[in-house]
């Protein structure tokens, strides 16, 4: 990297620091701030100590899920619901931060050079086509009552999640031809689940577009387009058909998301490409392997 890059790099980290320190502080005082004694009042069960363990854990799990395509609901909806939060209060609000942050990230993605939406056809046409198929999905899943078990659907997802990962790491050194199809099914499938559960979005979308023949780089950019508009199109399915959306978790987990976003996508465009598919093969397999795991369980 020569000293330009340097600079900006430091830049950049250094500015992720001082953001992510103010912003913590704010949350910290938020019953003692004009600006937020609104929501604190109308959010007395999260306390300051609450609203910074959200913060933080929206902004690793954001990190992981921008800089390799998976992870964020995947990880962040369990671990609120083990908090003690319901349903109806978690996936909105994770399918909220992830709408705006999906945005941010593909964004920062086109202008890092990980992708280029404008001048590279296959990635427009991928990205097109993954948009809506999975807006599609995602509207599937909220408006449509499940004809199968959710125990049979995880079953299923976490089974196509694992032979993805293995497909990726037996083609680790292969160049793999673009698929269309491939990327019509995981695009349903994975919006589908994302509609239903706020998360297991990327590791399919992420992992089916390298096996479809996109560059893990492309693919992560991709999911991050993608999952914004499935994202999207969730919340206000679930806005329209219910009553009970509670969109107090929103504040914490957007500002830590969005904030992992500049240095998520510059991490992205420092990895080589070899190794991120080992390590996107390798997420994809965990995360299947225990998805497979808990539903058996």
């Amino acid at each position: 990297m020569n000293s330009v890059g340097r600079s900006i790099s430091h830049r950049r980290v250094f500015f992720w620091a001082i953001s992510l320190t103010v912003a913590a502080i704010v949350l910290l005082l938020k019953e003692h701030l004009p600006a937020l004694s609104l929501w604190a009042r109308l959010s007395p069960e999260l306390s300051p100590g609450m609203c910074l363990l959200l913060f933080l854990t929206a902004h690793v799990c954001e990190y992981v899920d921008s800089s390799l395509g998976m992870g964020y609901g995947t990880t962040l909806t369990p671990l609120l619901l083990l908090l003690g939060f319901q349903p109806l209060q978690v996936v909105p609000c994770v399918l909220l931060s992830e709408m705006i942050t999906g945005v941010l990230a593909a964004a920062m993605h086109h202008r890092d050079g990980n992708i280029n939406f404008f001048s590279d056809r296959k990635a427009r046409f991928g990205a097109l086509l993954l948009c809506s198929l999975s807006a599609f999905g995602a509207l599937l899943a909220v408006s449509v009552s499940v004809k199968i078990p959710k125990v049979w659907l995880n079953g299923i997802i976490a089974v196509i999640i694992i032979s993805v990962g293995l497909v990726i790491f037996a083609t680790l050194r292969r160049s793999l031809r673009f698929r269309p199809l491939h990327l019509m099914l995981v695009g349903v499938v994975a919006a589908f689940n994302k509609g239903l559960s706020g998360g297991g979005y990327g590791p399919l979308t992420t992992a089916g577009q390298v096996v479809s023949g996109f560059s893990p780089k492309q693919a992560v950019a991709i999911t991050s387009l993608a999952e914004s508009l499935t994202c999207a199109v969730g919340l206000a399915a679930y806005l329209v058909m219910s009553r009970q959306v509670d969109l107090l978790l929103a504040p914490p987990l957007v500002l830590g998301a969005v904030l992992s976003v500049p240095l998520s996508t510059w991490s992205v465009k420092h990895i080589p490409e070899h190794a991120m598919r080992k390590v996107i093969a390798t997420a994809t397999l965990i995360l299947g392997t225990t998805l497979l795991l808990k539903t058996l369980w």
